[in-house]
């Protein structure tokens, strides 16, 4: 079957992975209705493109942190993909660098930053959840930083783990040949068997949850790591985090993983930009299925966007290749966008290429 968009990989994956690994890549919190909002928002922006504007060369290149990559689409952490694949983190590291773009590497992989550093040069964040030992996140950092990675992206948004029930149905637990890699020596690398998840039991044992913004300093004092903060969905919170120094903000809501019924990650993406004036770049992660899901977020003040499911689908059904060939497919969605939308480069990409159901004004009803 020829694979035409990035969204087929889903199914495919399905088909190869055993059940507890699909459902723990796929599902949502609770009801996971933020689940699918994070795609369905989408689909309420519509687009006012341009015509007669010279689209003959189209130029997607940007800077992330002052690191120039080819394109505005990057890799966002996603946990444990050996389960998807043999070659994990690796593939997906290997694909990056090929595309040019960023791989954000999960604390919880099951390759450490040393092994996906030593894939080949490519630039790559790391992912951090703080842990209620300080010294084994000082020690974390302090690795990933000599392993060359050039950001920290805080995850902020899991004091606890989200109610996931698909994960609490199968017993979710990390398949005993693997190990969280980045704590291996540290014997918190393994995973016990629980009566509901064993990652919920994992990160009620391990995870901070009095984790604060005074932390955000704290980590500035052991690191010289640019630090993304990552979980912001309101602009109180783009204020707050733009005052504790952050270096940028990902809006995101984990994947509809945590806490459900909070809006799409496009739909709270405005209000985190306009909160931020400028001061910071602000990127967007969940629901990215289409280039025209990119241009969308750039045109609503994003610097650049991350996506996670399609990686590890992608990554299930044809490893390296399979990753290579979505970043390849949305790129080149984006490009035609672009073309489409009379846009060549993207500082083109305004506001005004797109309209939203908060723009159109309310019709009153007939008395």
């Amino acid at each position: 079957m020829e694979i035409t968009n990035v969204t087929e990989y889903e199914a495919i994956a399905k088909a190869k992975l055993p059940k507890m690994v699909f459902d723990y890549y796929a599902s949502g919190a609770e009801d996971q209705w933020t689940l699918q909002e994070n795609r369905n928002a989408f689909s309420r922006i519509l687009f006012r493109p341009r015509i007669l504007i010279d689209v003959s060369k189209i130029d997607m290149a940007t800077t992330v942190l002052g690191f120039k990559i080819s394109m505005p689409i990057m890799i966002a952490p996603t946990a444990m993909q050996k389960m998807a694949h043999p070659e994990g983190e690796y593939a997906t590291a290997r694909a990056a660098s090929a595309a040019g773009t960023i791989m954000t590497l999960s604390s919880w992989a099951t390759s450490s930053v040393e092994e996906v550093a030593s894939t080949g040069p490519g630039i790559r964040f790391f992912q951090l959840y703080v842990y209620k030992d300080r010294n084994v996140v000082a020690q974390l950092v302090r690795r990933a930083e000599r392993a060359g990675f050039k950001a920290i992206a805080l995850t902020v948004d899991t004091p606890r783990l989200g109610r996931r029930e698909a994960d609490i149905k199968n017993r979710f637990v990390l398949p005993p040949f693997l190990t969280l890699k980045n704590f291996e020596g540290l014997d918190i690398g393994k995973m016990d068997k629980s009566d509901d998840s064993g990652l919920a039991s994992y990160v009620a044992g391990q995870i901070d949850r009095s984790l604060s913004w005074k932390d955000v300093k704290w980590l500035q004092t052991i690191t010289n790591l640019p630090i993304l903060v990552k979980g912001v969905i309101t602009a109180e919170d783009a204020r707050l985090a733009v005052q504790a120094g952050a270096a940028g903000i990902i809006v995101s809501n984990h994947g509809a993983r945590q806490l459900d019924y909070v809006p799409a990650t496009i739909m709270a993406l405005e209000e985190v930009v306009k909160a931020a004036q400028g001061r910071v770049p602000v990127f967007l992660d969940g629901g990215v299925r289409r280039g025209t899901d990119v241009f969308k977020a750039l045109a609503l003040g994003a610097s650049g966007i991350f996506i996670g499911r399609p990686v590890v689908f992608s990554l299930a059904a044809e490893g390296e290749a399979g990753v290579r060939k979505v970043l390849q497919m949305l790129r080149d969605e984006f490009e035609l966008t672009m073309a489409l939308s009379g846009c060549r480069s993207l500082k083109e990409i305004t506001r005004d290429h797109i309209v939203t159901e908060w723009d159109r004004p309310r019709i009153a009803p007939r008395l």
